[in-house]
């Protein structure tokens, strides 16, 4: 047997971080238990976890501090609240059967502890510790998440230290807010402007880009540390390099212009895996998106699919979006952005012709009322998008925050 539990109870500075594992004497974690006793290091001594003096916890378990014990008031916390919480919590598990009492002198437990340095309420350190320890065991023997779990939940909930940002795209559609003037102080302020809605993607557009350089994205990550921000950068060579240096900026996306090299493609896609953001296919004046995606080995996150600004000013008919499904089997996220004079009118054609993500600029950045105008717009799309896949459509996506465990 080895089994791993984890879990988090109370608030700072008196919270209790637990992480575990359980397995028997003479395996591995017997082995880790013994190297641990025998090897202390100076401020994270490993101690045999005792209810009380002469009187061990059974299965018999070891405490190891994860933040440095620097003094007698850091010692006091870790050998008085905390270490009897913890054995209480395993004794109290094998009688109520979560540890077969007929395996408790088979196994062993190693709990690794977090204790805040401004931790000063030793009855709070007391039961956090508890009941952390409880149910990351209870967790630990029960294999729980299972690994559906882990999938269905890693886009969900917040990291207490990250925050609660969106940081995938799994909630379709979106409206992306296309900052396209070369005015960075505007831009800023029409960001203040938006409406609070995981719905809402920021996009740093290529003329913004092309003035104030890289540190546009760096100025609106700075602005709005959970907004998604797509760095419009039209990459056409040094595919790697860029998408490195708009992750490095804040983005969570950079655009690569389908007019690239099929190396520059795929390096520019390799290189957002690699610091975890996505990579995006612009197809403004490629003749054959189907054909350019089919070709290409490392396939984007997204394609977009694009009529420029200045066939805009021309005055040319809008021509269907084309066939979105198959651009979209043909991209990792199957995810779809239509860009190019779209209006209210035209969101929920775009929608109902596949799309995902409606990417619209002069048309909320012109506005006299900005948070208005991508309201009328997200309740457009809400209206469509309810319509196409009988779903209801908020604002804040509710389902990104964990609530069952």
């Amino acid at each position: 047997m080895f089994k791993v539990g984890e879990a988090l109870v109370g608030e700072e500075p008196n919270l209790a971080h637990i992480d575990l594992a359980v397995g028997e004497k003479d395996g591995p974690a017997g082995e880790a238990f013994l190297n641990g006793l025998s090897n202390p290091s100076q401020g994270h001594t490993p101690l045999l976890s005792v209810i009380r003096p002469d009187l061990p916890a059974k299965p018999s378990t070891l405490l190891v501090p994860k933040v440095t014990i620097g003094n007698m008031e850091d010692a006091n916390k870790a050998f008085g609240p905390v270490q009897e919480g913890v054995s209480r919590a395993i004794v109290d598990s094998v009688d109520e059967g979560i540890i077969p009492k007929e395996r408790a002198e088979e196994l062993v437990v190693i709990v690794s502890v977090f204790i805040h340095p401004e931790a000063e309420d030793f009855q709070k350190l007391n039961r956090h510790n508890y009941g952390a320890t409880r149910l990351a065991l209870r967790r630990a023997m029960e294999d729980f998440p299972s690994v559906d779990k882990v999938l269905e939940e890693k886009d969900k909930g917040g990291h207490p230290i990250m925050g609660t940002r969106t940081v995938k795209l799994r909630n379709p559609p979106y409206l992306q807010v296309a900052m396209d003037k070369p005015s960075l102080k505007q831009q800023l302020r029409l960001m203040e402007k938006l409406p609070e809605s995981d719905h809402i993607i920021v996009e740093a557009g290529t003329p913004l880009i092309k003035k104030y350089g890289i540190k546009a994205v760096e100025e609106l990550r700075e602005k709005d540390e959970n907004a998604f921000i797509i760095a419009d950068l039209k990459t056409l060579d040094t595919g790697h390099l860029e998408a490195k240096m708009a992750a490095d900026a804040g983005a969570d996306g950079v655009v690569v212009s389908g007019l690239a090299g099929i190396n520059t493609i795929e390096k520019a896609v390799r290189e957002a895996d690699k610091c975890g953001i996505y990579c995006i296919l612009d197809t403004l004046n490629v003749s054959n998106p189907i054909q350019l995606l089919e070709n290409l080995q490392e396939k984007p996150h997204i394609a977009e699919i694009h009529r420029g600004i200045d066939e805009e000013y021309a005055g040319e008919d809008h021509s269907a979006w084309g066939d979105i499904p198959t651009i979209k089997e043909n991209t990792r996220e199957k995810l779809v952005a239509v860009a190019g004079g779209i209006t209210q009118e035209s969101a929920g054609e775009a929608l109902e012709s596949g799309a995902d993500i409606l990417v619209v600029g002069r048309a909320i950045a012109n506005a006299k009322d900005p948070e208005s105008k991508a309201r009328d717009f997200l309740e457009v799309m809400g209206e469509a998008w309810s319509s196409i896949k009988q779903e209801k459509f908020g604002d804040i996506e509710q389902f990104r925050w964990r609530t069952d465990f």
